[in-house]
């Protein structure tokens, strides 16, 4: 079975064409939120081979760092900005529960998606300049990308609600046991941690990017559980950018 929760994580979360599962249910969208980080690697080596031939070629570190979270993005289909801006729509609207769920479902991009928008992607493109220096800086950028992605599994365990009752926050919400998520959380922890300490970076640096990811992660999620009822595919979205907003700063930060 874990091949289907593999599949469908490459196939929701990446531009590559897989084939289906033989079998979606709640056991294997747990899987594949656990699965997430693995799938990444995708998108993650897209931005990396950006920033080693932006490195190669001498150009300007804020144009390689503005390339790589392009090609971040286009690698993963834009399938986490599109649900930052419309998050941060929805949060922003002055709209009771439902009619604030309808804005996120719209697909129209309003003013504060937009500023978001500009706001995470100005900021992730110079945390990535700031690294970008070599096989070192595309080192780090793969595994903060990777590392970002673990909030899925974190964030869909057993006891967060789905705001609406289908839809892929519906169908992955809560499938995820508390320990699975514990252990995940370590495992990525401690991967980044090693990847920064080869590269010179210090080590301590690749755990407190994970741990405050998680927790700027979680001051969202509170707002979005009390503003919307729970999580949708938009939410984990904008889980996912501002965890690795976050990493990124933090390790630009300690360079």
């Amino acid at each position: 079975m874990t091949h289907n929760g593999f599949r469908l994580a490459l196939g929701t979360l990446t531009v590559l064409r897989v084939p289906p599962p033989t079998v979606v249910d709640r056991a294997v969208a747990g899987r594949a939120m656990l699965l997430a980080p693995v799938a990444a690697l995708v998108p993650a080596v897209a931005a990396a081979v950006v920033v080693l031939a932006g490195w190669w070629a001498g150009t300007p570190p804020l144009v390689t760092g503005a390339l790589s979270v392009g090609a971040l993005a286009l690698a993963s289909r834009g399938l986490h900005l599109d649900g930052l801006a419309d998050t941060a729509d929805g949060l922003a609207s002055g709209y009771d529960r439902e009619r604030a769920l309808a804005v996120m479902r719209s697909g129209d991009v309003g003013p504060a998606g937009a500023s978001t928008l500009l706001v995470v992607v100005l900021t992730q493109a110079a945390a990535v300049a700031a690294l970008a220096a070599g096989w070192q800086g595309a080192l780090v950028v793969v595994a903060a990308v990777v590392a970002s992605r673990g909030v899925l599994g974190d964030w869909c365990v057993k006891g967060v609600p789905s705001s609406r009752g289908q839809g892929l926050g519906a169908a992955v919400a809560g499938t995820v046991a508390v320990p699975r998520a514990v252990a995940a959380t370590a495992v990525s922890a401690s991967v980044l941690g090693a990847v920064v300490a080869l590269t010179g970076l210090p080590w301590w640096s690749g755990p407190l990017a994970v741990l405050l990811g998680l927790g700027a992660v979680g001051v969202l999620l509170r707002r979005c559980v009390r503003r919307l009822g729970g999580v949708t595919g938009d939410v984990l979205g904008a889980c996912v950018e501002v965890a690795l907003t976050t990493s990124l700063v933090v390790l630009a930060t300690a360079t």
